[in-house]
């Protein structure tokens, strides 16, 4: 029997995780989530699958290919969580638990940042907890699929 798959998407300038900003994102890498969270996938008994983007088109298709190969999603959208309504309309489409996830406090930030489109499909909104945030969003998704 396989296990759960969990798809891990990120958005725009994700891959400059830990030189970008590090005083806002920290010094982690998204090679560094990536681990960390195939570490903790395996206490879990579940897989996880690392994506990243810096298009909305290429957000769009990886969670079309997610509706067919992942039980959840855990998204961090970055710049496009508070543009994009092609995401959300790409995960209304998407049966299974959805987790959003912001490294930075983004209520702390300029008032654009604020409001995220994709809030209104997430079962979860974890922010501000640094790239921890993606385990914490790993466990709750774990937690919602055993429901």
């Amino acid at each position: 029997m396989s296990l759960p798959m969990i798809h891990i998407l990120n958005g725009p300038n994700l891959n400059l995780l830990g030189r970008r900003q590090p005083e806002i994102y920290g010094h982690e890498t998204l090679d560094d989530v990536g681990r960390d969270c195939a570490a903790l996938a395996r206490e879990l008994g579940v897989e996880t699958a690392l994506f990243q983007s810096n298009h909305e088109g290429g957000i769009v298709e990886m969670i079309h290919t997610a509706r067919d190969a992942a039980s959840a999603i855990i998204i961090n959208p970055g710049a496009y969580s508070h543009t994009s309504v092609a995401i959300l309309d790409a995960l209304n489409t998407f049966d299974g638990p959805v987790l959003e996830v912001h490294i930075s406090n983004i209520h702390k930030r300029e008032s654009f940042r604020h409001h995220s489109y994709v809030s209104l499909r997430a079962d979860g909104v974890i922010a501000g907890c640094g790239t921890l945030g993606y385990q914490l969003a790993l466990r709750r998704v774990v937690a919602l699929l055993a429901t």
